[in-house]
């Protein structure tokens, strides 16, 4: 972390200068990292028509983190993490045993993560308030420990796409012909669903639970109006929140308002822009 602090000593803001405002140094680390970790996984889940699965598993990782507080746990956060795999399992295993549409399982699991999160954080009396801070976000509480986490999940992501990208784009796009090419569709789809489900609960505390789901739809969304091929595509979509990210915790300090929604409007802003000028 050391050599980072010095590394941004050099931008000319109060704030970079050694020995001020560690807090906003990491929070610009996280979202550098954060950022391409988002694009990535936005590519598939555009392509695979899962916009609304993250936003079902950050209901599931409010649950989780109700189970890790009841518990007791000094950081309910990898209680969170857990039920979330447990989550994206089940709803992987529950699709391809069913003939219902993903949208209705993913809805049917969204509504039982969302009564079991609020029947548990208010059972005995509790208050609800203590979890808001879920529901907004704040960046700029990121730990430096937490940093490092982040860092080998995006090693673990890269590395995953570099593996088994062809794959997991065939099995969105064709399963039948991904499975009669000797693919294992579901444990593709597992692999992708786990790997969301992980980035999602440990960014949530971050981002906020209410707009966490725009950063796994619109890089990519936005990305789709431009690209010409796979590489702009993925180009796009990596620079897209990255930039957003930044701009976006600059407008929190100048003006503060929450990271995550400023993140988000100019995501949404980079979406307008590239729908005008998709046709050039």
């Amino acid at each position: 972390m050391e050599l980072w602090y010095t590394l941004l000593s050099a931008l000319p803001f109060a704030w970079a200068q050694p020995g001020q405002m560690y807090f906003m140094k990491n929070a610009l680390l996280a979202v550098l990292i954060i950022g391409p970790l988002f694009g990535l996984l936005s590519t598939m889940v555009v392509h695979s028509r899962m916009s609304f699965f993250s936003d079902a598993l950050g209901h599931s990782a409010f649950t989780g983190m109700a189970i890790g507080a009841l518990c007791g746990f000094d950081r309910p956060t990898w209680a969170a993490v857990i039920f979330a795999i447990v989550f994206a399992l089940l709803f992987n295993l529950v699709r391809r045993r069913t003939a219902l549409a993903s949208d209705t399982v993913i809805g049917v699991f969204s509504s039982i993560a969302v009564a079991l999160g609020i029947f548990l954080s208010t059972m005995n009396g509790r208050s609800f308030t203590r979890f808001n801070s879920l529901l907004v976000g704040d960046i700029l509480s990121v730990e430096p420990a937490m940093l490092g986490v982040l860092a080998l999940i995006l090693l673990a992501v890269v590395l995953l796409w570099l593996a088994c990208f062809n794959q997991l784009m065939l099995s969105a796009v064709h399963p039948a012909l991904a499975d009669s090419r000797g693919v294992r569709v579901f444990w593709q789809e597992t692999v992708f669903s786990v790997a969301i489900a992980v980035v999602v609960t440990l960014s949530m505390t971050w981002v906020g639970l209410l707009v966490i789901n725009s950063l796994l739809v619109l890089p990519a969304a936005a990305a789709r109006n431009l690209a010409r091929n796979m590489r702009q595509y993925h180009l796009l979509s990596l620079l897209g929140p990255v930039a957003a990210g930044v701009a976006g915790l600059m407008t929190s300090y100048c003006l503060g308002p929450s990271a995550g929604a400023s993140i988000t409007l100019y995501l949404a802003a980079w979406f307008a822009l590239t729908f005008l000028f998709r046709k050039l």
